[in-house]
């Protein structure tokens, strides 16, 4: 009969391994502080040190076209170019515009989904950021028809 310590002790054990061998997600890196609290689309770029995105059919950003509740607007971020490590969500007239940032791990499906509060009708953005530094961009405009942030 399996112990209660016995499973904890193998459940360990093959955590470390897949940690060991780059199986499991990265643990949270440094909080990007600046690039949360920006103001704007370009402070939020330039707190990350990147450049402005180009438009990009290779990502994809799903979210709805009339939000009845801006409080919880779901909203689905993906991409499938090879090289990209992070994605960005980003709400254009939100207070802080930058939403939700996932890093991307090799091993992982680049397919997130959340939810955002919006406090008005405005564009969202799906970016995705990739090894070589550049920025790729999908864009979305959302109607909210009542408003989620008080902003």
């Amino acid at each position: 009969m399996q112990t209660r310590r016995d499973a904890l002790k193998r459940s360990f054990a093959v955590a470390s391994l897949l940690m060991g061998a780059g199986m499991l997600p990265e643990l949270a890196h440094a909080f990007e502080k600046s690039a949360f609290e920006a103001k704007n689309l370009a402070d939020v770029f330039k707190a990350l040190g990147l450049p402005m995105p180009n438009e990009s059919k290779e990502v994809a950003l799903t979210a709805p076209d009339i939000a009845e509740n801006g409080a919880v607007v779901p909203m689905t971020v993906q991409t499938s170019l090879p090289g990209a490590k992070k994605l960005l969500l980003l709400v254009e007239k939100n207070p802080s515009p930058l939403i939700a940032q996932f890093v991307i791990h090799p091993a992982v499906d680049a397919n997130f989904q959340t939810r955002a509060k919006m406090g008005e009708s405005c564009d969202v953005f799906a970016v995705a950021v990739m090894a070589d530094g550049k920025t790729l961009f999908a864009k979305k405009e959302v109607k909210v028809t009542l408003g989620g942030c008080g902003g």
